[in-house]
């Protein structure tokens, strides 16, 4: 029998599949995630440090926008990057 490794991000996958699962079931609609993210969302989601988003920004690779000294990303932006698409401004 082979055996096969378990990792965490298998896990996590299987927790939000299962919590979605028993949301259907519960009938309660499924959380869409938030379409503007703040900077610590952004680092923690991608797992990258401040300097890293910083560089992602001035190279133009993540667009943003900032409103009040506070600076935002749209969610939709980072999937396209993480899926190899990056579209620029």
């Amino acid at each position: 029998m082979a055996a096969e490794i378990i990792t965490k991000e298998d896990l996590n996958e299987f927790r939000d599949k299962l919590l979605d699962d028993i949301k259907i079931l519960l009938g309660q609609p499924i959380s869409e995630p938030k379409k503007w993210l703040k900077s610590y969302q952004v680092k923690n989601l991608l797992k990258i440090s401040q300097g890293t988003l910083q560089t992602l920004r001035v190279n133009g690779t993540l667009p943003f926008t900032k409103i009040g000294g506070i600076l935002y990303y749209k969610h939709e932006h980072i999937m396209q990057i993480l899926e190899g698409n990056p579209k620029k401004k």
